[in-house]
C-alpha cells in the first residue's frame, strides 16, 4: 500500500517514552503508529470524527506554564511539570501538539473502557455463535481484551428489529447496533446519499432508512464492510462461510481504471466475497457494489474449458502449434485488449512485432460516478500506454479493423478476449479471415473463431495493471483454474517460441519484464511483478498528457471530467 508521507514531525510523550508523530494526527492514529493500540467504533480514519462511542478515552496532559510569566514550571528532578486534564478526553478527536503527554495504559483508563464495555453489552445480544460477524467482530475482541469479563446487569434486554432490509443489498439486525454511526456519514459523506439516521432515543435508539428511501446506491456494502459489529451484513454473503475458514488474496478490481484494492476471500478454491483493501492514493478503504460480483462470472456456464480448432477438442499444444500456423502469413491483425495484465500486453507487443502485424484496440467506457467507477470501464488502457501497444486515444468500436478487412488488408485477426461483433465488425467479414481467440467466456468471435485457446481469469493468475492515475498494481492468484488450462502469459510465450523458434522462453512474470524493458525504452525500467506484489508504483504519465483522457488525481471524489464519457 502506498501513502502520502508527512515531512513534518512532533515529538509528544507516549506512555512515559518519547515518540514522533506526524502532526495534526490525532491520538488514535499517534498510538498506532508506535504499537499501542487505542480501542474504538465510531472512529473511521476516512470518515467525520463524532465521538459518540467514548471508548477511545485516553489521559492527555501537557507541560504546565506560568500564568504570570509564560515561564515553564519544571518539577524538583528538572522535568518538566506535566498538567494532566481531570477526565480523559476521547482520542479520536484530540490531535497531537509538540510536548503533549498521553497514556492509553493506566488504572483510570482501564476502568473507563470497561464501564464503556459494559454499556455497550446491555442490551447486546448474546448471539455469538450464530452472528455473521464472529471472527471479525470488534466489540468480542474488544469485550475480551478490554472488559470486565462478567456482566452486573440482570434485568432483561431490549428487543428491536431483526432481519430488516435496509436495501437490496444489506440487511440489518437492529439489537446488535451499537450505535457508533460510521454508517451513516459514510453514507452522507462518501456516498453522498443521504439515507440512513436513528430514530426514537436512550437505548431504544434504532438505525433505519427516511421514509421513503433505501440504502441502494452502488456503494451500499461499504457500510458493512465498516460496521465494527453484526448490525449490518451482506444479503449475499449473509450465513454462508465462517470467516476464519477464508483464504485471503490481494487482487485489483478490473471494473474500471479506477484500480481499487480489493481482498479476494476464497475457501478451497471457491471464491466466497471480495471487500475493499486499504490504499490511500487509490480508493481509501471502499469499492462499488458491482465490482464484487465480478468473481461470479468464474463459475460461468459461458466459461471456455476446452482449447479447440473448428470446433474439435484437441491437446493445447495441438492447438497452439495450429494458431502459430494461422500467424506465419501475412496480413495479420491484433485485437488487444485493455483488460489484458501488463505482462500479456508486453507479450502481445512482442508478437505484434514479430509477425509485422497491426494493432487494434477497443476501448469501453460508461458514466463516471465521480467515485471510484469512472468512465474508462477497463483496468488496463494506461497499460497499453505504456508497453507501447497504442499511442492514441482509442475507440469504443473496431470500425478501422472492419474497414481493414474489406479492403483485403486483413486476412488474419489474433483476438485477445474481446467481442468483435459487439464492436463493430461484421459477421460477414470476419467470415472473410481466419481468427484465433484466446479468451476465458466465449463470445460472437470465440464462436466464429478457427482456433479458440482458453486463458484464465483475473483471479486464477498472477498479474499488474496500470490504473487511471498510472499507478502500476500488483494482483495475485486467488483460486486455481480449470484443470488443464494455462494463463495467457504461458499461452503467449509457447506461441512465440514455435513462431521465433527460440528455446527456453520464460513465462515468469518477472523475467517478462526484464526482457520488455531491454528491448523497449519504458518508464517502467527497474520495475518488477516482485516489486508490484510489495508496493504500488506510481508511473510519470506526462508522456500521454496531451491525451484528454488522462486522469492525474485519484482522491478528489469529483466527476471525471477530462474522462470520456
Amino acid at each position: 500500500m502506498i501513502s502520502p508521507t508527512t515531512e513534518e514531525m512532533v515529538t509528544i510523550t507516549l506512555n512515559g517514552k518519547e515518540v514522533e508523530v506526524p502532526t495534526g494526527i490525532n491520538a488514535v492514529e499517534a498510538a498506532a503508529l508506535h504499537g499501542q493500540e487505542v480501542p474504538h467504533y465510531c472512529y473511521h480514519p476516512k470518515l467525520s470524527v463524532a465521538g459518540n462511542c467514548r471508548m477511545c478515552l485516553v489521559e492527555m496532559g501537557t507541560p504546565m506554564r506560568d500564568r504570570s510569566t509564560g515561564e515553564a514550571i519544571f518539577e524538583e528532578d528538572g522535568s518538566p511539570k506535566i498538567g494532566w486534564v481531570p477526565k480523559p478526553v476521547i482520542g479520536c478527536a484530540t490531535n497531537v501538539s509538540p510536548g503533549m503527554h498521553l497514556r492509553t495504559e493506566s488504572d483510570l483508563v482501564s476502568e473507563c473502557r470497561e464501564g464503556i464495555m459494559e454499556f455497550l453489552l446491555v442490551n447486546h445480544p448474546l448471539d455469538c455463535p450464530i452472528c455473521d460477524q464472529a471472527g471479525e467482530c470488534r466489540l468480542q475482541e474488544f469485550a475480551t481484551d478490554y472488559g470486565r469479563g462478567y456482566s452486573r446487569y440482570i434485568e432483561r434486554k431490549n428487543v428491536k428489529p431483526k432481519r430488516t432490509r435496509l436495501g437490496p443489498r444489506v440487511t440489518l439486525d437492529d439489537e446488535r447496533c451499537i450505535l457508533c454511526s460510521r454508517c451513516i456519514r459514510f453514507s452522507q459523506e462518501v456516498a453522498k446519499d443521504d439515507v440512513l439516521g436513528f430514530v426514537d432515543r436512550g437505548s431504544f435508539s434504532t438505525l433505519t432508512c427516511f421514509p421513503g428511501k433505501e440504502l441502494a446506491n452502488n456503494y451500499s456494502l461499504n457500510t458493512v464492510d465498516i460496521c465494527p459489529v453484526g448490525a449490518l451484513t451482506s444479503t449475499d454473503f449473509r450465513f454462508k462461510m465462517r470467516v476464519w475458514f477464508l483464504k485471503e488474496t490481494k487482487s485489483i478490481c478490473t471494473e474500471s481504471s479506477a484500480g481499487c484494492n480489493t481482498i479476494v476471500s476464497s475457501r478451497e478454491g471457491v471464491i466466497q466475497r471480495i471487500t475493499p483493501r486499504r490504499n490511500d492514493l487509490v480508493n481509501d478503504t471502499w469499492m462499488t457494489d458491482s465490482g464484487r460480483d465480478l468473481y461470479k462470472s468464474v463459475r460461468s456456464e459461458s466459461r471456455i474449458l476446452r482449447p479447440s480448432v473448428n470446433g474439435n477438442d484437441l491437446p493445447l499444444k495441438d492447438v497452439v502449434s495450429s494458431a502459430v500456423d494461422c500467424l506465419r502469413g501475412e496480413k495479420i491483425g491484433f485485437v488487444v485488449s485493455c483488460h489484458s495484465s501488463l505482462e500479456e500486453q508486453m507479450l502481445a507487443k512482442r508478437l505484434v512485432s514479430l509477425t509485422n502485424a497491426q494493432t487494434f484496440i477497443c476501448g469501453h467506457f460508461g458514466d463516471d460516478d465521480g467515485i471510484l467507477l469512472s468512465a474508462d470501464r477497463s483496468p488496463n488502457l494506461r497499460g497499453a500506454l505504456v508497453t507501447g501497444l497504442i499511442d492514441q486515444y482509442p475507440n469504443d468500436n473496431l470500425a478501422d479493423l472492419n474497414d481493414a478487412i474489406s479492403k483485403g488488408n486483413i486476412e488474419t485477426v489474433f483476438v485477445f478476449d474481446e467481442d468483435l461483433i459487439l464492436s463493430g465488425v461484421s459477421k460477414e467479414n470476419l467470415q472473410k479471415v481466419s481468427m484465433v481467440y484466446l479468451g476465458t467466456h466465449s463470445n460472437n468471435s470465440s464462436r466464429l473463431a478457427d482456433v479458440v485457446l482458453p486463458g484464465l481469469s483475473v483471479f486464477e493468475k498472477n498479474g499488474s495493471f496500470v490504473n487511471r492515475s498510472f499507478i502500476a498494481q500488483a494482483f495475485e492468484m486467488s483460486v486455481p483454474g480449470p484443470a488443464g488450462i494455462k494463463s495467457q502469459v504461458e499461452v503467449l510465450t509457447d506461441i512465440i517460441s514455435k513462431l521465433s523458434e527460440e528455446e527456453g522462453i520464460s513465462s515468469d512474470l518477472d523475467e517478462v519484464w526484464d526482457i520488455f524493458n531491454s528491448h523497449n525504452q519504458s518508464v517502467l525500467a527497474g520495475t518488477k511483478f516482485s516489486n508490484l506484489k510489495k508496493v504500488s508504483v506510481p508511473i510519470d504519465g506526462s508522456s500521454w498528457s496531451h491525451l484528454n483522457f488522462v486522469e492525474k488525481t485519484a482522491l478528489n471524489y469529483h466527476p471525471i471530467e477530462s474522462e470520456p464519457k
